[in-house]
């Protein structure tokens, strides 16, 4: 990191710290002045050239962010997190144009990713089946075209939107709504590895920063922001999901939705965006028929899609066994009569590393096993074994299941046994 890299990302944390200014006025003065540093070096010429109240001016000049400044300062060179200030060329064009962008982004993986054309894709924690497919549908077919998927990092939708993008050309961006060095959600911690690796992991929260419930409407603004549009694929009525798709029609982005099944309350929400005039879509292709444009100034001349790209259909809205209700932890002791398999599992490459075999061999015999117990029988710690199971989920052999839990893919009927 340059000494100018360092100054203007010092006075950035002077410009966030600073009581009453705020990151709208904080923007003005970086568009006045072009960097933070500039600004920061004029500061007691604000209220002569219109941009600040006196008072606020005033408080600035006092210094009274400093504390709090120094200290971030110090965190984050400490940890040696990437960063990138608004004055930054890497900073993303499309985040940049917000009036509320953030001031600097903490960054951990492939920076590059943030210049690649991007689609959103949220969803409810607590989702069906059906819903998994889609943002798996939906994922794996842009990133096959070289978009980048870009999500929220939390279970459910989230979870399987990432998977879909890192499948791909196009790769994954999470956007985290606490610091880079906190471990949230936990349960993810083995798809956070895949995405520090081979994808990236954004936040505007400086180190030491816990999650908060008031962190994730701030931090769903930076999702629909880096990206053309979002989509919706499963959302209850009061659903975060459907903040983020407000935040992206405020941002002039295209919204998109997918129908579910009538009377399955997960989608009431989709359903409302769709009244309200977001796009349906069921696959990939939807989306970038309706992005074709800006997809093709993003890229220069959007490709046609590859020959033999042929994603799969969404099922049926009315299948039953794809609309069964959201998996829950066991609260009674009566049992759930699991469905058939939705479909069976591929069969495993003959170039299967040795441990996913094992693993292959294990669940075969044992049916559905916590992580845990998977580190038992093959007397190996969770980092090995959870990166193991991710590749597997990634190629369709395994599924993970709420608590830990994983199965083959074929005994999708194992959940609540």
């Amino acid at each position: 990191m340059s000494t100018g890299s360092d100054q203007e990302f010092f006075a950035s944390l002077a410009l966030r710290h600073c009581p009453g200014i705020g990151s709208r006025r904080a923007l003005l003065l970086l568009r006045a002045y072009g960097s933070a540093y500039a600004a920061v070096r004029d500061a007691s010429n604000w209220t002569s050239r219109g941009l600040l109240a006196p008072a606020l001016s005033r408080t600035f000049l006092r210094e009274e962010w400093r504390p709090a400044a120094e200290s971030e300062y110090r965190a984050a060179r400490a940890a040696s997190m990437e960063r990138l200030t608004w004055a930054d060329p890497r900073y993303p064009a499309r985040l940049r144009e917000l009036s509320d962008a953030p001031l600097l982004l903490y960054c951990q993986g492939d920076v590059a990713l943030l210049g690649n054309p991007s689609v959103a894709v949220v969803g409810a924690r607590a989702c069906t089946n059906m819903g998994l497919r889609a943002a798996e549908i939906i994922s794996t077919g842009l990133s096959a075209l070289g978009i980048t998927v870009v999500s929220g990092l939390a279970e459910g939708i989230d979870r399987q939107a990432h998977l879909g993008g890192l499948s791909g050309l196009g790769s994954s961006i999470a956007v985290l709504g606490a610091g880079l060095d906190q471990d949230y959600p936990p349960r993810n911690a083995d798809l956070r590895t895949i995405l520090n690796e081979r994808g990236l992991v954004v936040t505007e929260f400086g180190p030491g920063v816990e999650p908060r419930p008031s962190h994730f409407p701030v931090r769903n603004r930076i999702i629909s922001g880096l990206s053309l549009g979002v989509v919706v694929a499963e959302a209850a009525a009061k659903s975060g999901s459907l903040i983020t798709a407000r935040l992206a029609l405020e941002q002039g982005r295209e919204v998109f939705a997918l129908p579910g099944p009538l009377g399955q309350p997960s989608f009431v929400g989709c359903l409302d965006l769709l009244k309200q005039g977001a796009i349906l879509v069921e696959k990939a292709e939807d989306i970038v028929e309706a992005l074709r444009f800006p997809l093709r100034t993003a890229l220069g001349e959007l490709p046609d899609p590859r020959p033999d790209f042929q994603p799969p259909e969404l099922p049926p809205a009315r299948l039953p066994e794809v609309l069964r209700p959201v998996p829950r932890p066991v609260r009674t002791a009566k049992r759930f009569t699991p469905p058939p398999p939705t479909r069976p599992a591929p069969a495993p490459p003959a170039d299967l590393p040795p441990l996913e075999r094992r693993l292959l061999d294990v669940l075969k015999r044992e049916r559905k096993t916590h992580i845990d117990e998977l580190c038992r029988l093959l007397d190996l710690g969770s980092a090995e074994v959870g990166s193991a199971l991710l590749l597997l989920e990634m190629k369709n052999l395994v599924r993970q299941w709420p608590g830990m839990s994983y199965t083959l893919f074929e005994d999708d009927g194992a959940y609540g046994s």
